[in-house]
């Protein structure tokens, strides 16, 4: 069975746990704080990042989320989300890739180390002008969701895909640590909404970081 070493609140490996729901694919989950810097953790994945997914009768450890993803989009019939035309597949790995890089720069990043690292790790106080410019950020992004939901059926076209399961798993871990304001984005939060009710969903929101616990909506399918 594949181990999926990971952290509750790393959009990237939440990425990965919703390609494997999705795709009804049995994996062990692992913990792995990456601030650590383990030893054995290093030897998986030089780069020290989650997630990890390691298949230990083989001699297989694959890492990066995208490079993982791919690799089960290649190797895992069920499911496929990356299809379409040459420009439907493009256009769904330009959404990817934006919501692992610009999104998570602009607020899921800035969140976790302002509400989670300074708090589990440095035992700071979170710099609110930080707070502040990401949440603003953040209004920028879901007009952007609002406009993909008001053209298209799905974030990547006409049928769910990989797209939406980036731009689920990095909205996913803002929610939890309270960054996101729904107001005046009822596209984005119905878009939302739909998504959390999948079955590969409802492990992300049964589940707790210690320590910090998000604000009462996070599990609410209906909010």
């Amino acid at each position: 069975m594949w181990r999926l070493y990971q952290f509750p609140l790393c959009p990237f490996s939440r990425k990965v746990r919703l390609v494997m729901g999705e795709k009804g694919i049995a994996y062990e989950l692992w913990r792995e704080n990456p601030w650590d810097m383990r030893d054995e953790f290093l030897n998986l994945n030089p780069a020290g990042r989650t997630p990890v997914l390691q298949d230990p009768e083989k001699g297989l450890a694959l890492s990066d989320s995208r490079a993982i993803c791919e690799y089960l989009e290649e190797t895992v019939e069920r499911s496929p989300l990356i299809i379409g035309t040459a420009a439907a597949r493009a256009e769904i790995r330009r959404l990817v890739a934006m919501f692992d890089e610009k999104f998570f720069a602009d607020v899921t990043g800035p969140l976790l180390q302002e509400r989670m690292m300074k708090r589990l790790v440095l035992r700071q106080s979170p710099d609110s002008r930080v707070l502040r410019e990401a949440m603003r950020l953040a209004h920028d992004h879901l007009y952007y969701i609002d406009y993909l939901v008001d053209t298209r059926p799905w974030l990547g076209g006409a049928t769910l895909s990989l797209a939406d399961l980036a731009a689920a798993a990095q909205i996913s871990v803002c929610d939890y640590l309270g960054g996101l304001d729904w107001s005046g984005h009822e596209q984005a939060r119905t878009w939302y909404s739909v998504f959390k009710s999948r079955p590969s969903f409802r492990p992300l929101l049964a589940e707790r970081m210690e320590v910090i616990q998000p604000p009462s909506h996070y599990a609410d399918l209906n909010a």
